[in-house]
Protein backbone atom coordinates (compact mmCIF):
# COMPACT_ATOMS: atom_id res chain seq x y z
CA UNK A 1 0.00 0.00 0.00
CA UNK A 2 1.33 3.60 -1.02
CA UNK A 3 1.63 6.37 1.54
CA UNK A 4 -1.28 8.38 -0.97
CA UNK A 5 -3.22 5.34 -0.69
CA UNK A 6 -3.07 4.86 3.07
CA UNK A 7 -4.33 8.45 3.51
CA UNK A 8 -7.40 9.10 6.08
CA UNK A 9 -9.76 11.97 3.99
CA UNK A 10 -10.83 14.16 5.61
CA UNK A 11 -14.66 13.59 4.63
CA UNK A 12 -14.48 10.12 5.98
CA UNK A 13 -16.04 9.53 9.54
CA UNK A 14 -14.16 10.02 13.06
CA UNK A 15 -14.95 7.43 15.28
CA UNK A 16 -15.03 8.71 18.74
CA UNK A 17 -13.68 6.50 21.83
CA UNK A 18 -14.26 6.02 25.04
CA UNK A 19 -11.33 4.84 26.93
CA UNK A 20 -12.35 1.59 29.39
CA UNK A 21 -11.87 2.07 33.14
CA UNK A 22 -8.66 0.58 33.71
CA UNK A 23 -7.12 2.60 30.81
CA UNK A 24 -8.10 6.00 32.79
CA UNK A 25 -7.03 4.32 36.07
CA UNK A 26 -3.54 3.70 34.41
CA UNK A 27 -3.39 6.54 33.22
CA UNK A 28 -3.87 8.89 36.69
CA UNK A 29 -1.90 6.15 38.29
CA UNK A 30 1.13 7.02 35.92
CA UNK A 31 0.20 10.85 36.25
CA UNK A 32 0.91 11.05 40.48
CA UNK A 33 3.60 8.32 39.81
CA UNK A 34 7.44 9.80 40.34
CA UNK A 35 8.67 10.39 37.31
CA UNK A 36 12.44 8.47 37.19
CA UNK A 37 14.98 6.38 35.68
CA UNK A 38 14.56 3.28 35.53
CA UNK A 39 18.44 2.45 36.56
CA UNK A 40 21.33 3.91 36.82
CA UNK A 41 23.85 5.08 34.45
CA UNK A 42 26.02 2.57 33.31
CA UNK A 43 29.65 2.77 33.11
CA UNK A 44 30.13 3.29 29.16
CA UNK A 45 27.09 6.11 29.72
CA UNK A 46 29.14 8.16 32.11
CA UNK A 47 32.32 7.76 30.33
CA UNK A 48 30.76 8.80 27.33
CA UNK A 49 28.91 11.41 28.99
CA UNK A 50 32.19 13.17 30.62
CA UNK A 51 33.94 12.76 27.21
CA UNK A 52 31.41 15.04 25.98
CA UNK A 53 32.43 18.23 28.05
CA UNK A 54 30.15 20.90 29.49
CA UNK A 55 27.28 22.02 27.78
CA UNK A 56 27.43 25.29 25.28
CA UNK A 57 26.26 27.75 27.78
CA UNK A 58 24.35 29.05 24.44
CA UNK A 59 22.31 26.20 23.82
CA UNK A 60 21.71 25.78 27.60
CA UNK A 61 19.67 28.77 27.74
CA UNK A 62 18.02 28.08 24.48
CA UNK A 63 16.52 24.77 25.97
CA UNK A 64 15.45 26.74 29.54
CA UNK A 65 13.99 29.14 27.56
CA UNK A 66 12.29 26.72 24.95
CA UNK A 67 11.18 24.48 28.65
CA UNK A 68 9.55 27.80 29.89
CA UNK A 69 7.58 28.41 26.77
CA UNK A 70 6.72 25.38 26.90
CA UNK A 71 5.44 25.03 30.48
CA UNK A 72 3.00 27.81 29.86
CA UNK A 73 1.19 26.41 26.76
CA UNK A 74 -2.53 26.15 27.47
CA UNK A 75 -3.85 24.08 24.58
CA UNK A 76 -2.18 21.57 22.49
CA UNK A 77 -0.47 22.81 19.79
CA UNK A 78 -0.39 26.17 20.58
CA UNK A 79 1.70 28.92 19.10
CA UNK A 80 2.42 31.75 21.79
Amino acid sequence: MTAEASRIEQAEPVHDTVPVSRTTEEEEREFHAAHRADRPPTPDEEALADEHGPLDAEVAQSAKEAAARGAQVKGEGEIP
